[in-house]
């Protein structure tokens, strides 16, 4: 019996020691880490709005129930995680699908004010790489870019929608960017129409 008080003991002061290392670290890298992703969000919009200064950001609330009703009627697995507007130039939505191959894929999609997608950036990826990953190039996104539609379909799968190449070997991550980037349109089209 006294074996087993002692190996309790140890391991309960082993386990404390872990958790109170654990939280000083997570402290201490909380700050920075935040400032690289403040730091990757506004390079995403410089990327999907290039022509705008930066003062014309400005973040605004997110209307849930247009963002409700965007993932309903584009039915996709996504999230809308933050609105901005660009002056009177459009919006920028960053969006999150859920269902790509490695995980969920976050872009950012810039949308003028009458509907155009003016750019788009991958946020987060971690697809296979040299097949999913070939999505974060400029030959594959760059297909959004300059259309004004409702929605995209990937070509191979067919339905009503401008149709986007899907990445050979890679439709399923192909399929993701063009959720997310349905997402932010369909937003766009629930919100600020």
């Amino acid at each position: 019996m006294n074996k087993i008080v002692k190996n309790t003991m140890i391991l309960t002061v082993i386990t404390l020691i872990a958790g109170l290392a654990l939280g000083v670290v997570y402290e201490i890298t909380k700050d920075p880490i935040a400032k690289v992703q403040e730091s990757a969000k506004i390079e995403a919009w410089q990327a999907v709005f290039p022509e705008a200064d930066m003062d014309e950001f400005e973040p605004t609330e997110l209307d849930q129930e247009a963002a409700d009703q965007a993932i309903a009627d584009m039915g996709v697995n996504a999230t809308i995680d933050e609105v901005c507007t660009v002056g009177d130039e459009g919006y920028v939505i960053t969006t999150t699908d859920k269902d790509g191959f490695g995980g969920s894929i976050q872009i950012t999609v810039g949308i003028t004010t009458d509907g155009t997608v003016n750019g788009v950036s991958i946020l987060s990826i971690s697809e296979t790489a040299g097949l999913g990953m070939r999505a974060t190039e400029p030959a594959f996104y760059e297909q959004y870019v300059g259309k004004q539609t409702d929605k995209f379909v990937v070509s191979k799968d067919g339905g009503d929608g401008e149709p986007i190449d899907a990445l050979s070997g890679a439709t399923i991550t192909s399929r993701a960017v063009t959720g997310a980037v349905n997402a932010a349109l369909g937003y766009y089209q629930n919100a600020f129409q």
